[in-house]
């Protein structure tokens, strides 16, 4: 196959059967690359994929020195991170229309970065900026290196029962922000902003910090229910619920223990009616605008 390797990091592709079983892959690169690879399930229109961005040094940002918070005891804007769903190769769930997920939560997305940019005292963080993919764990670093006060991720359901229908909103299970909590007491970089400013080189007891740490994730918990509960409210005046209640579940997005995180799943593409409803315009600026009353509350 003839590709074109104008202005990328690939000067020429090689590849050879290996052991009988194998075929070995080779990338001749032009210069030293930072790679990173993940999976993507099939969908309609692939089979299993393993995808590798090559990132070039100019694009590897340096880390942030611990303590080195951007306000200190000031007033300042409440800043809402917005998270559009899947993303460059990974197209998310597709309705029957061809209504691909990714595009419908970054249009949604970004009626919401627009409606909380006009908010006297609030300012959006777009963690998707355009078509791409962005990995679970990079989404929520882009929330705290921003220093988020909630983080808001948007998505759309699917069911291989095409009459499944409705609008859920979840928060972190239990379980799952406690595990993640005690994985972060283990990471320095993120000890001192998991308690608030304080440096946990200066703290000796292990008991303490771990008190301390339990302290944030259980506010962090009881107000991402607070939020989860008045935007689940609020959609249920614009759309069918598929649960009335505020659900619990182990998404990756939603552990970070020191920030109040939520995900929305808007409706179910699967379903055409609903899927009509997520190519619609106007409804997506109810959605965007219901999330915003529900952040506000």
């Amino acid at each position: 196959t003839n590709l074109d390797f104008a202005n990328s990091y690939v000067k020429d592709i090689r590849y050879a059967a290996r052991n009988k079983d194998d075929l070995r892959i080779v990338l001749d690169l032009s210069e030293n690359v930072h790679p990173k690879s993940f999976l993507l399930k099939p969908n309609r229109e692939y089979g299993h994929r393993l995808v590798i961005d090559l990132i070039g040094d100019e694009l590897v940002s340096k880390p942030k020195p611990a303590n080195n918070l951007k306000y200190k005891n000031t007033l300042r804007d409440v800043i809402v991170a917005i998270d559009a769903g899947h993303g460059g190769d990974d197209p998310g769930a597709i309705g029957r229309r061809g209504t691909r997920e990714k595009d419908v939560v970054m249009a949604i997305a970004k009626r919401l970065e627009r409606l909380v940019k006009n908010e006297r005292g609030m300012r959006p963080v777009m963690i998707r900026k355009g078509d791409y993919y962005v990995g679970l764990k990079n989404r929520v670093k882009l929330a705290r290196k921003e220093q988020a006060d909630i983080f808001i991720s948007i998505h759309a359901d699917a069911y291989r029962n095409s009459k499944a229908k409705g609008t859920s909103v979840f928060v972190v299970s239990e379980r799952g922000a406690s595990s993640q909590a005690a994985r972060f007491l283990a990471e320095k970089e993120n000890q001192s902003d998991l308690i608030g400013g304080v440096d946990c080189d200066e703290i000796d007891d292990d008991l303490l910090k771990l008190v301390l740490v339990d302290m944030v994730k259980n506010s962090t918990m009881e107000t991402s229910h607070q939020i989860a509960r008045n935007v689940l409210g609020n959609l249920g005046q614009i759309t069918h619920l598929h649960k009335k209640n505020v659900e619990q579940a182990g998404f990756r997005v939603l552990k970070a223990p020191d920030i109040p995180s939520i995900l929305i799943e808007t409706a179910f593409i699967s379903n055409p009616a609903e899927e009509r409803k997520l190519r619609s315009s106007k409804h997506q600026e109810l959605i965007a605008n219901s999330i915003l009353k529900g952040v506000k509350n």
